[in-house]
């Protein structure tokens, strides 16, 4: 069976609006150009995956069976954009976190690219022609380290700045519909324009 391609989505500030650790489902909306965007990317017809850290596991501020009524509120809100989730991966982990075992340093915390890798191994995805869309810069380096191409959503979401070898991505735009527009070009290419 070949490898597909996939898109690779950081939750809040891209597809959501920013609420710190907000797992109430009735809280969650839509961030700025999310609805269309995710629209867009389903008429790729991929593989849709959610990748998202959530320290609020390892800060004791929820538990994390509540990540379960945040992944059903997220199909939910797939659905209504015409969209399909096909994954939803998180990282319950903090170095500084409160609550054994999810207090250290882990290899699916963002930047590190441990959840990718997992999605990739279990759907099959070819990560060279995936992409990750996320508003910081650890978003970009754990989809660069994937092997990934990568979009920063450049909505005031980065406050650090912090530049380094795997932190550069491939595109910055304003909206989460900017990103499909072009993941959805340049993905409908012929493979001999793309080279």
């Amino acid at each position: 069976m070949a490898l597909t391609p996939a898109i690779f989505l950081d939750k809040d500030g891209t597809i959501l609006a920013d609420v710190p650790y907000n797992v109430a489902p009735e809280r969650m909306r839509f961030a700025d150009g999310a609805l269309e965007g995710l629209g867009l990317l389903a008429s790729l017809q991929i593989p849709l995956i959610v990748v998202s850290n959530q320290p609020g596991v390892a800060l004791g501020r929820f538990e994390p069976h509540a990540l379960t009524a945040v992944r059903m509120r997220l199909h939910e809100m797939f659905a209504a954009a015409g969209a399909s989730l096909a994954g939803f991966y998180w990282c319950p982990h903090h170095p500084r976190g409160s609550v054994a075992p999810y207090s250290g340093v882990c290899a699916c915390r963002k930047p590190q690219p441990g959840l990718l890798l997992r999605a990739a191994r279990e759907y099959r995805i070819d990560l060279a022609r995936s992409w990750l869309i996320g508003d910081i810069l650890d978003d970009v380096e754990a989809g660069n380290r994937a092997g990934c191409r990568t979009i920063l959503l450049d909505v005031g979401n980065e406050t650090e700045w912090v530049r380094g070898p795997w932190r550069t991505p491939t595109a910055r735009v304003p909206t989460l519909a900017h990103a499909a527009r072009m993941v959805v070009q340049r993905l409908q290419r012929p493979a001999a324009e793309v080279a």
